[in-house]
Order: C-alpha cells, then sequence, then structure tokens
C-alpha cells in the first residue's frame, strides 16, 4: 500500500485531496486500482472518516477515480498522457515591455526610508504620527457608514459626498475652488500618479521632476516608461530656467513643501513654472503630500490655485493627515481631461471602496477631521521644536539644519562632512541603537555631504531628547567639536 503524506497546509480535507490527486498524477496509483477503503484510510492517518469522504468525493468530481462509495474506488483511466509534473518555475524571461521596466526599476530592498530593525529609537520619515484616538473614531465612523451603504459596485469617480466634502475643505484651507465633478477619489498618490501616467504619458515622453525628489515618483514614470528628466531644486523651490527644452510633457513638483529637502515655491517660481506650461502644453502634477501641517502659519495656497489655464492636476492624500492603511487621496482633474481619467480609473479597479469613501465623508462633514488636524499638528509641533532644540544642543556648530517649519520631518547637514563621513554616522549610531536615514538615496546625483533625513513622528518628545544623546555622543566620537 502506498503512503498517503499530508504536507500540513490548510485543512485536512483539502491536504488529503492534493496528496492523493499527487499521488496519482505521480502514477504511485496506476489506472484501475483500487484507492485504500475510507475507514481503514481514516484510521491510518488518524482523521475522521468524514474528511476521507469528502477527499474521494472531490476527487470524483474532478474525474481522478470511479465508482460509488460503498463499492470502493478505482483510479479512472488517464484523459491523456501523464507525465510526472514538473517542477514550478522560479524564474522566466519579463512577457511584457512594462514587466521588463518594472524588473529593471524596482527593488523592495533598495527603496529608502524603510524601517531598520533592532534599534530602539528611529527618525524613520515617511510615516505619519500614531493616534489611538483616530483609530477608535475612524472604527465607529466605518461601522456607521456600513449599515447604510449599500452592496453595489462603486460609482468610479468616487461617491457624491466624499468629493463634496474635499471642494469644501479645499476650498478653506488650501485657497482651491473646485467643484465635486472635478474630483476623482483614488488610493492614495501613487495611483494618482499612474492613472496621470496612463492618461497623459507615452512610453518615450518626458516628464520632468524635482532633484532631490520622493523615490516612487521617479519608480513610477520609469516603470510606465517615461525618460525621467531631473531638475534641480534650490531654497525658492524648483529651478525653472533648468527645465528641459524641448519641453518636458508632465513637471512633477511639490511646490508647498519641497520632499525631501522641505523648499516652499516662490510665488515668482510658481508663476514661471505655470507659463512654462502653458507656453509648451505641459501638464504640471501637484503633490500637495502634507499641505495641513504648518507650524509657523496657515497652509499656502496651493499652485492650483493660481492656474488660470487648466494644466495643474493637483493631488492630495490622507495617508499623513489619517494613516497610510487607508489607502484614499484625490486627483483634481482638468475639465478636459475630465473623462480620460475618470475612464483609466474604471479599467484600474472600477472605483475605490465605498464603505470607507462615505465614512470619510461623515469625519470630514462633522469636523472631526478638523478636530484630528488641530491635535495632530500640535503633537508634531511639540515633537519638531524638541528635535531643533535637542539638535542645536548636540550639534555644538556641528549639524546645519534645513527646517521649512512645516510637514514631518527636517534636512541636518553635518559641516564640512562627506557623504561617507555620514554613512559611517549612521553605521555608528545603529550600533548603539538608533536609527538614521541618509538624503542621499533621494538624489539622482547626490552631493558628496553628510546630510540626515530625519521624521519625528515616530517619537514622543521623551524619546526624541533620549535619541539626541545617543546622536550627539556619536558625533563626538566620529567628529570632536572644535
Amino acid at each position: 500500500m502506498v503512503a498517503v503524506l499530508l504536507d500540513g497546509q490548510g485543512s485536512l480535507h483539502a491536504q488529503l485531496t492534493r496528496a492523493l490527486r499527487g499521488g496519482i498524477l505521480r502514477g504511485q496509483f496506476p489506472p484501475g486500482s483500487r484507492l485504500p477503503a475510507t475507514r481503514w484510510l481514516a484510521s491510518e492517518l488518524g482523521v475522521s472518516r468524514n474528511t476521507v469522504l469528502a477527499a474521494y468525493e472531490q476527487l470524483r468530481a474532478e474525474g481522478f477515480i470511479d465508482g460509488h462509495i460503498g463499492s470502493g474506488s478505482y483510479v479512472a483511466p488517464p484523459m491523456h498522457e501523464i507525465r510526472p509534473p514538473s517542477p514550478p518555475r522560479t524564474d522566466a524571461a519579463p512577457q511584457s515591455r512594462y514587466a521588463r521596466r518594472a524588473r529593471a526599476t524596482y527593488d523592495r530592498s533598495a527603496i529608502p526610508g524603510l524601517a531598520i530593525p533592532g534599534v530602539r529609537f528611529s527618525f524613520q520619515y515617511g510615516v505619519p504620527l500614531t493616534n489611538p484616538t483616530l483609530t477608535t473614531a475612524w472604527a465607529r465612523a466605518l461601522s456607521q457608514a456600513a449599515k447604510y451603504t449599500g452592496p453595489n459596485y462603486p460609482v468610479s469617480q468616487g461617491v457624491p459626498e466624499l468629493r463634496e466634502a474635499i471642494c469644501d475643505y479645499l476650498a478653506r484651507r488650501r485657497g482651491i475652488r473646485a467643484s465635486p465633478d472635478d474630483v476623482l477619489v483614488v488610493a492614495g498618490t501613487q495611483q494618482a500618479l499612474a492613472l496621470t501616467a496612463r492618461v497623459l504619458l507615452d512610453p518615450g515622453d518626458v516628464a520632468a521632476i524635482e532633484d532631490p525628489h520622493y523615490f516612487a515618483i521617479r519608480m513610477g514614470l520609469q516603470i510606465h516608461g517615461a525618460r525621467v528628466h531631473t531638475v534641480p531644486v534650490d531654497a525658492q523651490g524648483l529651478r525653472c530656467d533648468a527645465l528641459p527644452l524641448p519641453a518636458a510633457k508632465l513637471v512633477c513638483v511639490t511646490p508647498s513643501h519641497q520632499f525631501p529637502s522641505g523648499a516652499v515655491m516662490t510665488v515668482a517660481r510658481r508663476l514661471e513654472l505655470l507659463d512654462y506650461a502653458g507656453r509648451h502644453g505641459s501638464w504640471i502634477f501637484e503633490d500637495d503630500y502634507d499641505g495641513e501641517f504648518r507650524y509657523d502659519s496657515k497652509p499656502l495656497s496651493a499652485l492650483r490655485s493660481l492656474d488660470e489655464h487648466g494644466r495643474v492636476i493637483y493631488v492630495g492624500t490622507f495617508s499623513k493627515a489619517i494613516f497610510p492603511a487607508l489607502r484614499m487621496g484625490y486627483l483634481l482633474m482638468p475639465p478636459a481631461l475630465r473623462a480620460d481619467f475618470i475612464a483609466a480609473k474604471w479599467a484600474e479597479d472600477f472605483g475605490s471602496p465605498v464603505i470607507e469613501q462615505v465614512a470619510l465623508a461623515n469625519f470630514m462633514r462633522d469636523g472631526g477631521f478638523e478636530r484630528h488636524l488641530r491635535r495632530t499638528a500640535k503633537t508634531l509641533r511639540e515633537r519638531r521644536s524638541a528635535l531643533i532644540e535637542g539638535l542645536r544642543a548636540c550639534s555644538r556648530g556641528r549639524l546645519e539644519l534645513a527646517d521649512s517649519r512645516a510637514g514631518m520631518h527636517l534636512v541636518a547637514w553635518v559641516r564640512g562632512r562627506s557623504r561617507a563621513d555620514g554613512d559611517a554616522l549612521i553605521a555608528l549610531a545603529r550600533t548603539r541603537g538608533l536609527g538614521l536615514y541618509p538624503i542621499a538615496p533621494l538624489y539622482a546625483d547626490p552631493p558628496d555631504r553628510a546630510g540626515l533625513l530625519m521624521g519625528y513622528c515616530g517619537l514622543s518628545t521623551r524619546e526624541i531628547e533620549q535619541a539626541l544623546k545617543v546622536l550627539g555622543a556619536c558625533l563626538d566620537e566620529l567628529f570632536p567639536a572644535s
């Protein structure tokens, strides 16, 4: 009698079905041979007879065995020549140009800013503030929305009540006047970029991005097939005099809080960029990823608010304001491209989840969202102050802070030190339980300077103080103050 071995994966019924099917295909149970009696096999395997009966019934339905329970079960003649199964392939050539570009571009292990395992303190950037109060409020909002949401497919553009709430919010907070017809609800900034590339770009078209820049913008455009042209950023934002000619089809910018440098694009530069787009028929992708959080004034008006010719595609997200797991954002479509964007969204996923959309609309309309923003901004302001004061204290002139008084991170340059020196500082800090992140990976052509990108959402003020004591000790060891 051939042994039947279960693999421990899934239910007993599924394991047994899989083991018997594999045995038949491998020839362990030849055509016409009788399978073990169900009672005997159940006893041998230590499972219930119903488990064996269910497995036999499944094999019978699939055509692997004949006969009836009670008279014995026999392996059916093969419908075609049975060859021993080949081991599954673990590699294959890319099957499309898109897959070829994706393989050449995407490498999870090389993505900057990932969590550093095994450290006590981490200045990780790109993560939002954790708020237990928000988790409770969001659970209530979801539960309430689920009671009144129908089970049908969503409207591809987004539910009307959320699009209306977004327009009201943008008018009050970002100086943007928009109609709900302009709003497309998307699964965050990355889907907004993917849809924009799909609507505007053919492979080989030029897309301009800032340098330094958010890595996922560059990767997304490259996977789509765009030729990416990097444009330097200075203290006034994007250097419009360095924009490519012939003109880029798309220009991606973060004007309200440049990522990662923190620069704010001046009004003169904004008007210059809009003029470039108008003269050359270019489009502007305005990524307003954390425009809600400014600590010295009210949030700045968006670039879109200055656009008189419909060239700006404004993108906002709830990933920083609420949490990334929500996967919800919005895109303001140029009127001339509205039908194209809606069709691209429909083709992508039919539409974003309805219950989450309704819950978010209610959260925004009843004031819960802005109350959360005020609480978050207060906490972030406290943590930012603790970080800046602590850096100045431990620096003793060795660090130069580039702080835009906004967002959830800042940049600290180590004066007079090379990028290799910065790597040595990061490596030493990690041995002391402190996670630091270099800014160099966010440049196409990084400067030979030691720069740190420091997020302060994940640490309390007390933890920031403790972490900076470690940083100060590392600075003293590697770069003693004169």
